[in-house]
């Protein structure tokens, strides 16, 4: 398949920057596309805009009958979709089939039936002799930018509450991995109405005409912290809506107290499943003084079960880092690592492609690079407290502010950490469980806004109050 734009139903060629895809399974090249340029994204715009006249229109029952058909399109198109997403991000086959691609068919079905019951104050009078009715309405054309970690899975969280809500979409999808998302455009260009729903491809250049485009009416980003400032500095020129994930530092608080068998093995999978390329990965360890070198020694005896392999391995639980450059960059924050850490084990990159071994760090500092910064990596770092409050410090400092999780047998401590813990989740006794109906997005530098859930679906919709007198 080629990789072109999707506009207004049809394939159009880009007329901007050539970009190569790369296997990074394998470091070699599999394909290439033109990105697009201003006229191509003008083009979507117009498209997106002309469409929405329509499908704001449409009723909920009307969306949701055409999102499920989209839903059982990616069912039965599960295999060449799967093989997209693989060939682009070197991921094990078999999870990423169940987890990611299936996933998001169920994903989508969900916000197909929410769009059917927007939530609201009752039509009543509240002031006498009048009558107040809210209306929910759709915002109007969504310019959207998505992450290269979950390619296919992210184009759903996005389209999916945008689209239901009766918004028409303009996506960008990550330059490394374009392909399943225009796929999915091709496989909705038979279902949706044309213009709904729009793809163009390229890299940042081709991001930057979308958060600026005069006719978007909200910009909707899942990236870096970077990508999300330059957003809403564009966006405060036109007071256009922004929603925003930009990324997670989160961490683990073990007390001596937790199953800490379990905590090893949950905190070892959520850090290292898709080489830590996920902005709710497991990244820092906070464990208790007092059980701090046996939960470390479970820790490494789990990861050492973890197999890091290309997509040929069945036995593979993580492939490769997304590009050459992705790894040259986590290379880089490892191989200046300070003298008082410890490299408990991993930290070791081989190929073909950029594979990395799950890498523990001991002896890490709160103003240490790896504890403040994200690399998207399968890197954890361990850190010792001794006391709760010292726990939350150790948490809470840090910019991004996505996830955490709490592994105690304590309920009381628990209820009452999960609120001091400044994260826009906290899982107890688990990491990394995420449920359609439940929301997604954090607090400071990781973002505005919220994936997923009736929360994700509200922040695609704008309030109207609508009074009526009753003298006539």
């Amino acid at each position: 398949m080629s990789v072109t734009n999707i506009i207004d139903g049809e394939s159009v060629d880009g007329s901007g920057a050539l970009f190569t895809l790369v296997d990074p399974a394998n470091g070699l090249e599999i394909g290439g596309y033109s990105s697009a340029a201003a006229t191509e994204v003008d083009l979507a715009f117009a498209a997106a805009h002309r469409a929405f006249q329509g499908w704001k229109r449409t009723t909920p029952a009307v969306r949701q009958s055409l999102l499920l058909a989209l839903a059982d399109a990616i069912d039965a198109n599960v295999e060449e979709l799967l093989a997209f997403e693989v060939a682009e991000t070197g991921k094990p086959p078999a999870l990423t089939r169940d987890l990611e691609i299936r996933r998001a068919a169920d994903q989508l079905r969900f916000f197909a039936g929410l769009g059917r019951a927007p939530q609201g104050l009752a039509q009543t009078e509240y002031i006498e002799g009048f009558s107040s009715v809210i209306r929910r309405e759709p915002v109007g054309v969504i310019a959207q930018v998505t992450p290269w970690n979950y390619p296919f899975m992210m184009t759903i969280w996005k389209i999916a509450p945008a689209l239901a809500a009766g918004n028409t979409v303009v996506l960008k999808p990550a330059e490394t991995t374009p392909s399943s998302t225009v796929f999915l455009a091709r496989l909705a260009a038979g279902i949706l109405p044309a213009g709904v729903f729009n793809v163009v491809v390229g890299g940042r250049e081709t991001g930057r005409l979308l958060s600026e485009h005069s006719s978007a009416d909200m910009v909707a980003i899942t990236g870096s912290v970077r990508a999300g400032a330059e957003v809403m500095s564009a966006a405060s020129r036109t007071i256009t809506r922004v929603h925003l994930e930009l990324g997670g530092k989160a961490p683990a608080i073990v007390f001596a107290d937790a199953d800490l068998d379990l905590a090893a093995a949950g905190i070892a999978s959520a850090a290292f499943f898709n080489s830590g390329q996920d902005c709710t990965a497991a990244t820092r360890v906070i464990v208790e003084s007092s059980v701090a070198d046996t939960f470390l020694a479970k820790l490494k005896a789990f990861t050492a079960t973890l197999r890091t392999g290309g997509p040929s391995e069945a036995d593979a639980f993580h492939g490769p880092l997304n590009s050459a450059a992705q790894a040259e960059r986590v290379q880089a924050v490892l191989g200046r690592l300070p003298a008082h850490i410890t490299v408990e084990t991993g930290a070791r990159f081989f190929g073909p492609g950029y594979f990395l071994e799950p890498t523990i760090l001991s002896g890490a500092r709160q103003d240490d690079e790896v504890v403040q910064s994200e690399l998207f990596a399968p890197v954890l770092t361990i850190q010792e407290f001794d006391t709760e409050s010292e726990a939350v410090e150790l948490a809470n400092g840090v910019d991004l502010a996505l996830a955490s999780s709490l592994w105690t047998r304590n309920h009381g401590r628990a209820t009452q950490l999960a609120g001091e813990l400044d994260f826009g989740t906290v899982w107890l006794n688990c990491h990394q469980v995420i449920p359609a109906e439940m929301p997604h997005g954090g607090y400071k530098t990781s973002g505005l806004g919220k994936d997923l859930s009736l929360y994700g679906y509200e922040d695609y919709t704008r309030i109207k109050h609508v009074m009526s007198a009753h003298s006539r």
